[in-house]
């Protein structure tokens, strides 16, 4: 059985779209998502430094668009099982599903964006990660300093969310068994200070007619495996100012027996997760074209009897 899982934001670096721009088809496709939300992606792939490309308003409509190209670049008979994002990758899923289109997937992430950037100008926060020591420990001391648990990632690693003072006291205060790193966001995401943007994403959905999805989606918001298209929508809108179990999705592949998950671009970080949370259970990064050969591969030998072409 293959999942197909999309990174959330913070996992961009400069110029990673480049060398997939030098596919025509893709490089077309790209263009036309540019059009249809006003951002010049091409220029934030393949350009831009590390500050234009940490903006929320960039970063999430950059790393929507890479996770679409490279599902592009699979091909039309690429069959998979099961499909989940962290975080903004949510929107990618939902896409693969056919819950909307490529180009609603783009106007929508581009409406999310904004106005989580919108809502984390009013805050000075942000998020880091912390990495090993004992779990309970870890929580109590993030729920101490008044930071929330905004992304619980499995594999020994959390990420905390909230004001910087705090999480400058996070790192001060960290038992000697874990490390803390700051992440490259520019706001406390899947915490109360985003839930100015939830409304305005209620309205935007609104507009949108959810499809059912071809492809079961695995939800961040408890690791459910959902295939109703308004459900996917709901909760894609809620998970802004909630929690990303992204723990509880691994678990659920393992449940259905997953046996190979492939990680679009711009891929890595989940993969990482994944090799430490989910033993036995083969994986790759699409991180280049160079790749599309091993992913192809991969599919062919773990797509299951029913699994089905992406959307």
């Amino acid at each position: 059985m293959l999942a197909i899982v999309a990174p959330g934001q913070g996992s961009q670096t400069p110029g990673f779209l480049a060398p997939w721009l030098e596919i025509p088809e893709l490089k077309t496709s790209l263009g036309a998502y540019s059009d249809a939300i006003g951002l010049n992606l091409g220029h934030l792939g393949t350009e831009s430094g590390p500050d234009e490309i940490r903006d929320t308003a960039n970063a999430q409509p950059l790393i929507v668009a890479a996770g679409l190209l490279g599902v592009q670049a699979l091909g039309e008979d690429a069959l998979i099982d099961v499909t989940t994002g962290h975080s903004v990758g949510e929107l990618t899923a939902a896409a693969i599903g056919g819950v909307i289109t490529n180009l609603e997937a783009m106007k929508l992430v581009r409406e999310r964006g904004l106005a989580m950037a919108v809502a984390a100008a009013h805050s000075t926060t942000g998020m880091s990660a912390v990495l090993g020591g004992d779990r309970e420990e870890i929580l109590a001391l993030i729920a101490r300093l008044g930071l929330v648990a905004a992304n619980d990632n499995g594999a020994g690693q959390i990420v905390a969310a909230g004001d910087l003072a705090a999480l400058t006291s996070l790192a001060d205060s960290i038992p000697s068994n874990a490390r803390v790193r700051a992440l490259a966001v520019s706001g406390a995401f899947h915490t109360h200070f985003m839930a100015p943007a939830v409304g305005h994403l209620q309205e935007f959905t609104g507009t949108l007619t959810a499809k059912d999805s071809s492809i079961a989606i695995i939800s961040n918001k408890d690791g459910a495996r959902i295939t109703r298209g308004q459900d996917v929508m709901d909760r894609i809108v809620s998970q802004i100012a909630n929690p990303v179990r992204w723990d509880m999705c691994m678990a659920t592949m393992v449940a259905l027996g997953v046996t190979a998950v492939l990680e679009l671009p711009p891929a890595g970080t989940l993969v990482g997760l994944i090799k430490r949370s989910m033993p036995g259970v083969e994986t790759l990064a699409l991180k280049s074209p160079e790749d599309l050969g091993a992913a192809k591969d991969l599919i062919a030998r773990h797509a299951g009897p029913n699994a089905k072409a992406t959307s």
